[in-house]
């Protein structure tokens, strides 16, 4: 596990895709959200992901407006044009991209499909993972170095 592996290996455990409409209401967006336990839904007009919305952009969009989450849809605060990244980048280039654009949740795709979506709290467990395997080599390393 390291910065410069394909994002793809950090998708391999999870291919579950979560995505709704961009003409559902922001109340039906959230209560999937809420289900699934995630925050942030893929906005999807048949195969075409045409933006995200995330928990982010209803407290941002909606709740500090005063609007109805019943009577607001997802086309109305979703973000758009979604920002997204190849299969073929790293996880150092997802990190980059994140971090730059600020934003906590990154489509993957493969030409024009969605393949998934990568969260910060992946990119930080892939690192926390990557730097606790360096770890351990090094310990080896040393134990077989310097035996006792």
């Amino acid at each position: 596990m390291t910065m410069s592996d394909p994002i793809s290996l950090v998708l391999k455990g999870k291919r579950q895709i979560f995505s709704v409409t961009p003409d559902i209401s922001v109340f039906d967006a959230m209560k999937v959200m809420a289900e699934k336990d995630i925050g942030a839904l893929l906005v999807m007009t048949g195969r075409d992901l045409v933006g995200i919305m995330s928990e982010r952009d209803y407290a941002r969009k909606v709740v500090l407006h005063g609007r109805s989450s019943r009577d607001t849809l997802v086309r109305e605060i979703m973000s758009s044009p979604p920002i997204t990244t190849g299969i073929e980048s790293t996880v150092d280039d997802c990190m980059a991209i994140m971090t730059r654009h600020r934003i906590r949740h990154l489509p993957v795709v493969d030409g024009p499909q969605v393949v998934g979506v990568v969260s910060i709290g992946d990119m930080v467990n892939w690192i926390i993972s990557s730097h606790e395997k360096t770890i351990d080599n090094l310990q080896q390393y040393i134990a077989g170095a310097y035996p006792a």
